[in-house]
């Protein structure tokens, strides 16, 4: 089942809104659509559970790690010597 939905915009506004439909070839209110889809989806966001499990992931690799200045020197060091070489 399909429901109406008004919405209410400015001259100005509408008229940007037809353009950028015309642009894409849609029809205004596909255009509508589209956009209140990208909209609600950019809304949902991960559950904690999901946020957690992500987590729990990254924390259970274990990567090289030093103090920064020890790594930027070691990085120095390796493109100075991949320059004499």
């Amino acid at each position: 089942m399909t429901k109406r939905l008004q919405v209410l915009f400015d001259d100005e506004e509408l008229l940007e809104i037809q353009r950028l439909a015309r642009r894409d070839r849609v029809t205004t209110a596909e255009w509508v659509r589209r956009s209140l889809r990208a909209a609600r989806d950019a809304a949902v966001s991960a559950t904690t559970s999901e946020k957690l499990a992500a987590i729990r992931s990254g924390a259970g690799h274990a990567f090289p790690t030093a103090d920064i200045e020890a790594m930027l020197a070691d990085i120095e060091r390796s493109q100075l010597e991949g320059v004499a070489g």
